[in-house]
């Protein structure tokens, strides 16, 4: 877009569209008292003029100032120098020989023009507003607990580790622990949920929420440059200056398609009339031509259609990173899931203890104390079943084999917990207990004393996402995981999926989507979805990668082209819907301005097309196309 469209957009913002439509009423009378003026006093061709360019100038001089500029940066194939041209060339053609005044026409061009930045203005402003309220997220202040009182700072002053306080009614500004008291959040401007999120002491909040109740007491865990809701902000404003390929390919149209009408324009005007045409006839035409050559109304529906439908996902709680990746989604053929924390909770717990020669009670107790220092889920869920850690057991050499498990010395006993290659590395045997769910082989002192099953909860939604996605087209539902085979066939089974690969590493994920590349058909694409900091690799391999963004990692979220803020993997339906609109309507519009814009410029050549058929050609449909776009923001 034009250095003129982003002053607008500018002045839109602070008080320019009341001051636009003043000119446009003003102009309007004005152009009414002139015409009235003309027929009624008869006034000579230069008295018309002195009257007729009172209206023009008062809509009109921004523009000529605009194209002046334009003109000695180089750049004067813009709309605003197209106008120029045309409406100047419109007020001269009066004084030749032999021609009919066009002052009227001119004025109603100029005015026209305007009222078609105006409705620009009015769009985008609402496009904005469709963002704004991620806006509103952005916390002015935090209230910081220092040296025994409760200061006021901005959020930027807080370092990780400090205490603040939220109370209610106050944004949450970082991202922390709850350390004392409870409460609900409205996470709305987040995730898009209306339900408000109960929270209590150890539960984790992310900024940009609202308490609604309680006061909180909030560890920090981050500075606010890497909130949650500093992230977002810049994720959305970056998406904006992220082009997509319609856009890209309307900007290198543009370049190519306003030039070749110019010079068309000058050889209709100079051609006929060396051929022995009427100088009057073939420069009205001509003008005509530069009106209807203006491409306003690709380069203003085109980018207002994508900035709409970014606005539109992200009030769902679906933030795209750029209207690139809205167009990709549009054309979504494969996803392939992440199973923890994607399509199932990620919470885990012990659903069954198999002991062989020892009690259940002295597994547990034994695999807990090895995995004590660990913060993998499957270790949390172990200590969460034996809780008596501080029972004066002597717990060392503990050592994690990456792919295996851990070992370690407890009470003089090495004790080995771990998957089956960890069983056969040390000689232990084992048995198949053929149960679904995460299985924990342990070993004391080399010798196999039973298993341990962890479970994974389904996501309430998990089933909800497959249908939609298939209902939405995607031929194509695969999963890979890290976990058991088992446990990968019963999830990939109780949802349908046309496939899964389990017990894979990171690099392993990257091959297999790599393969599924290689076989997707020219023009679809393959999603992923993932949530830990392992999938950030294949997130980024492929074509588009998708993050949960509640639980989510940093890197995870990082590497995605899609975040889903409330972690529900149902919303990404709903996001391939929007972006198959959006690119609907930015379709819709490229074709019917194209189209339009190429019949009067035949009628114009063949001289039946007038100066208001130039106009609708321009103005008309650039009304009509911006309307047309802002049925993205519903």
């Amino acid at each position: 877009m034009s250095e003129h469209h982003h002053k607008h957009e500018h002045e839109h913002e602070h008080g320019g569209l009341k001051e636009g439509i003043v000119k446009i009423v003003a102009a309007s009378l004005l152009l009414i008292v002139a015409v009235v003026l003309d027929k009624s006093l008869n006034l000579k061709t230069w008295q018309a003029l002195l009257v007729f360019l009172v209206p023009y100038l008062i809509v009109g001089f921004e523009t000529l100032h605009e194209a002046l500029e334009s003109l000695l940066e180089g750049e004067a194939l813009d709309e605003d120098f197209l106008m120029s041209i045309a409406t100047i060339g419109a007020l001269a053609i009066g004084f030749l020989p032999g021609a009919e005044p066009q002052f009227a026409e001119a004025v109603f061009v100029m005015l026209f023009f305007q009222v078609g930045e105006l409705f620009e203005g009015i769009a985008e402003g609402r496009s904005r507003k469709s963002i704004s309220h991620l806006m509103d997220m952005r916390p002015d202040s935090a209230n910081v607990e220092r040296e025994g009182r409760v200061v006021s700072v901005s959020p930027e002053e807080v370092c990780p580790g400090e205490v603040i306080v939220v109370r209610p009614g106050d944004k949450v500004p970082m991202d922390g622990i709850v350390i004392e008291g409870r409460s609900t959040l409205d996470t709305k401007a987040l995730t898009g949920e209306s339900l408000p999120r109960e929270v209590e002491e150890d539960n984790e909040i992310m900024s940009g929420c609202v308490n609604l109740s309680g006061v909180l007491r909030v560890k920090v865990l981050k500075p606010f440059g890497e909130s949650t809701a500093a992230k977002i902000l810049e994720l959305v404003e970056n998406a904006a200056s992220s082009k997509s390929y319609s856009e890209s390919f309307i900007t290198r149209f543009a370049k190519v398609y306003t030039p070749v009408v110019v010079a068309l324009a000058v050889l209709l005007a100079v051609v006929p009339v060396l051929l022995g045409g009427h100088f009057a006839t073939w420069l009205y035409r001509a003008l005509m031509f530069l009106v209807v050559s203006c491409p306003c109304a690709l380069v203003i529906s085109v980018p207002l259609s994508f900035f709409g439908g970014i606005g539109g996902a992200s009030r769902h709680g679906v933030l795209v990173k750029g209207a690139n990746r809205l167009e990709d989604l549009s054309r979504l053929g494969t996803v392939v899931f992440d199973k923890t924390g994607t399509l199932t909770e990620g919470v885990f717990e012990v659903s069954a203890v198999h002991p062989e020669t020892v009690s259940a009670t002295e597994l547990l107790h034994m695999a807990a104390h090895v995995e004590r220092f660990s913060t993998h889920p499957i270790a949390v869920s172990l200590k969460e079943a034996y809780r008596e850690e501080d029972d004066d057991c002597n717990v060392e050499n503990v050592e994690e084999v990456a792919g295996h498990g851990i070992k370690a010395v407890v009470n003089g006993h090495s004790v080995c917990v771990g998957n089956v290659r960890m069983m056969e590395s040390i000689g232990a045997g084992w048995h198949d207990c053929g149960e679904t769910g995460t299985i924990a082989h342990v070993a004391i002192d080399g010798r196999y004393e039973g298993h341990i099953v962890i479970s994974d909860r389904m996501k309430s939604d998990a089933v909800d996402a497959v249908k939609a996605l298939r209902s939405a087209g995607v031929s194509r539902l695969e999963m890979l995981t890290g976990d058991a085979e088992a446990v990968g066939k019963a999830v990939a089974e109780s949802l349908g999926l046309d496939g899964y690969h389990a017990g894979l590493l990171p690099a392993d994920k990257v091959s297999h989507v790599e393969r599924l590349l290689s076989e997707q058909p020219l023009g679809s694409v393959l999603a992923f979805v993932g949530d830990g900091i392992n999938d950030a690799p294949v997130l980024a391999r492929a074509d588009l990668g998708i993050a949960m963004g509640g639980l989510g990692s940093d890197a995870a979220i990082e590497a995605a082209d899609i975040v889903l803020m409330d972690d529900k993997p149902s919303k990404i339906a709903r996001a391939v819907r929007i972006a198959r609109k959006t690119v609907r309507i930015a379709n819709e519009n490229t074709y019917f301005a194209i189209g339009v814009k190429l019949l009067v410029l035949l009628l114009a050549a063949a001289g039946l097309a007038t100066m208001w058929m130039a106009v609708f050609a321009d103005v008309g449909v650039t009304v009509l196309a911006v309307l047309n776009a802002m049925r993205t923001l519903r």
